[in-house]
């Protein structure tokens, strides 16, 4: 039986792309840093900053001390519900020694920073049915003594007192604002919500939204609210209206019925340009476009707006006509790196099919050529398949993107056999070949590939820190079935997606040889890869001998001036830090549940804090509710 080698660091060539070089760049000027002196520094984002780098100038926690980190407090929230897999996906936010986020419950929790200890608490469902999904964090405001914490529950936009929790009843309708309210058109039977906050820029919150995926869905508007009142003001239509930019990309009047096209993974913002970048998902129906022919913008869109209007400055598409969900999973990295000694203010985002995508930020021009690849048509009636795809020639793919019969999994040689069969009936001819009746092997799986908890930057040098997981799902249609007076038929379309399957072995594992989760260390100056590793365990592998085989991940790494990547989002329940420069691992240890987050790093009174959200709850791993910081001795 094969044996995958533990921690080693891995080059691109693993994936019959060839051995990188580490090479070495001109450092790119940093913004004011804060000194590991100072003694607070805050996280004031779930991105860090605006900007979104997952970067942080603190360096008291360090290469040389980071294996001293012990626990410095633990928050219970006290709502975890392992039967209804709860989880919490959320980064905290840190304001002037005080950390803000959500609970398994979708509460709002303000703790000490310092010591875990509750400020206040704050219940949206209160007496009233209480909604099930997740929520990835909270956005904050402040003017003189006015303070807002804004977050999402249900339905529902809240506006609250940072200083107490309580309702700002200026805002809305008594303190919150119908997410559904201004689409233009009746959505009361389909999900309006969001599961990532919005951004704050001036004295307006741009916020995004989850739709539903099916035929019927709610449109993917991007509104801008006034902070103090909850009044819209702007909206951009992502599914255009007549004499629009984009509208020719749809049938005729597709405005009045098409969903999705929405934003449901977080904003970024460069506030000295005022430029917001909206990542968006694909339209709807996810897998099936009859009704859809055309290119279909804005989905699955870097979009850059004007933040005090929301007038379109630029665009980039980077699927066309998606079959595929190949939403925009993360909000974009703003950074800058150097070319020919010149320094180049930048955007990169990443994408589900482990590509990333880098433009000048205020143009839109890309900084490594994108080729228009051709893909295979579609075999379905009715669907148009685009006949070509983008994909950036530098840097190479952070995922693999297809599979051979040699790539099936063969660490359990009796499962093998079953593998094989079932793929010779799948469809696998190309990337991006479309779903069918038969089912189509999609590498990465519809989760990714790139996912929510997105990519860090470092300021200092322009690289890149992702992590991906490698593993295949199956995309497969099947026909309508016919309408009758006890099962009136729901959908116009003649096919509906078979259901999300992650494609597996009889013993559980990923139908492909591992790796099955890496991070990746890519220099954007060069588009030239640093370092590649698997990232995550099974324990009862590892009690076999079976070691580095990686692990499907949710949750992304932050990056610090202390040469560290700190990063969770494994089911071995861990959370690690890694030497930025080579990829090694320098500290790691088990959480409550797994981190299936973000995590930030902060300061207070001196001390630097890093904190991260064990609430479980997915692949089949216990759900938690802990806030766990740690700290030097």
């Amino acid at each position: 039986m094969r044996k995958p080698r533990g921690n080693q660091t891995w080059a691109v060539g693993i994936f019959g792309r060839g051995v990188i070089a580490t090479c070495i760049i001109a450092c790119a000027p940093p913004q004011v840093p804060v000194s590991a002196a100072s003694r607070t520094a805050d996280w004031k984002t779930t991105g860090g900053e605006p900007g979104n780098t997952h970067y942080s100038y603190l360096d008291q926690i360090n290469r040389l001390n980071v294996s001293q980190l012990q626990v410095a407090w633990t928050y219970h929230t006290g709502d975890a519900d392992t039967a209804r897999h709860t989880q919490i996906q959320a980064t905290p936010i840190v304001i002037d020694g005080v950390l803000y986020s959500t609970t398994p419950a979708l509460n709002v929790v303000a703790l000490r920073a310092d010591a875990g200890t509750l400020i206040w608490r704050f219940d949206p469902f209160a007496g009233r049915q209480r909604a099930t999904h997740v929520n990835r964090g909270v956005a904050y405001w402040s003017d003189g003594n006015q303070r807002r914490v804004f977050f999402t529950a249900g339905r529902r936009l809240y506006s609250l007192d940072a200083t107490n929790g309580q309702p700002d009843h200026a805002f809305g309708d008594s303190g919150s604002i119908d997410l559904s309210d201004g689409l233009g058109r009746d959505v009361s039977d389909t999900d309006v919500l969001a599961t990532s906050p919005g951004i704050v820029y001036q004295d307006i919150l741009i916020q995004g939204t989850r739709v539903g995926e099916g035929e019927g869905a709610a449109p993917g508007d991007i509104r801008a609210y006034d902070v103090r009142s909850g009044k819209i003001r702007w909206t951009f239509h992502t599914i255009p209206h007549p004499g629009e930019f984009g509208s020719e990309t749809w049938p005729a009047d597709a405005w009045r019925t098409a969903g999705g096209a929405n934003s449901w993974a977080g904003l970024s913002l460069d506030v000295v340009r005022g430029i917001v970048f909206v990542p968006t998902g694909s339209s709807t129906p996810d897998f099936y476009g009859g009704a859809r022919h055309g290119r279909d913008l804005f989905a699955n869109t870097l979009l850059a707006l004007d933040a005090r209007t929301g007038q379109r400055i630029w665009h980039f598409q980077t699927v066309h006509h998606d079959l595929w969900d190949r939403d925009l999973p993360a909000a974009p990295n703003l950074l800058t790196i150097t070319r020919d000694k010149k320094i180049i203010n930048a955007v990169a985002q990443i994408t589900k099919s482990g590509f990333v995508f880098l433009f000048e930020r205020q143009t839109g021009a890309p900084l490594f050529p994108i080729e228009e690849r051709p893909v295979p048509p579609s075999d379905l009636k009715g669907e148009i398949a685009w006949p070509t795809q983008p994909a950036p020639v530098k840097p190479a793919p952070f995922a693999r993107q297809s599979m051979t019969e040699a790539d099936l999994d063969d660490l359990f040689p009796s499962t093998r056999a079953a593998l094989a069969e079932r793929f010779r009936n799948l469809r696998h001819d190309a990337f991006f070949a479309p779903p069918s009746r038969n089912g189509t092997v999609v590498l990465p799986g519809f989760d990714g590939g790139g996912e929510w908890g997105g990519s860090a930057v470092d300021r200092l040098t322009g690289v890149i820190y992702v992590n991906a997981s490698d593993v295949p799902w199956i995309a497969a249609m099947r026909d309508t079935a016919p309408s009758s007076p006890s099962k009136p038929r729901r959908t116009k379309a003649p096919y509906d997606f078979a259901g999300y399957e992650r494609w597996r072995d009889s013993a559980g594992y990923p139908a492909i040889k591992p790796p099955w989760g890496t991070l990746s260390a890519i220099d954007l100056n060069s588009g030239d890869y640093r370092w590649r590793i698997p990232l995550g365990e099974h324990p009862e592998l590892s009690a076999r001998g079976i070691t580095g085989t990686g692990a499907e991940q949710y949750g992304g790494p932050i990056v610090t001036a202390g040469g560290l990547v700190f990063i969770a989002a494994t089911s071995d329940e861990k959370f690690r830090a890694f030497d930025k420069d080579t990829g090694k691992l320098m500290w790691e240890t088990t959480l409550p549940a797994a981190g299936y987050a973000t995590p930030n790093t902060y300061m207070v009174n001196g001390k630097q804090y890093v904190v991260i959200a064990a609430g479980g709850g997915k692949l089949g791993t216990k759900s938690g509710d802990a806030y766990v910081a740690f700290a030097l001795p």
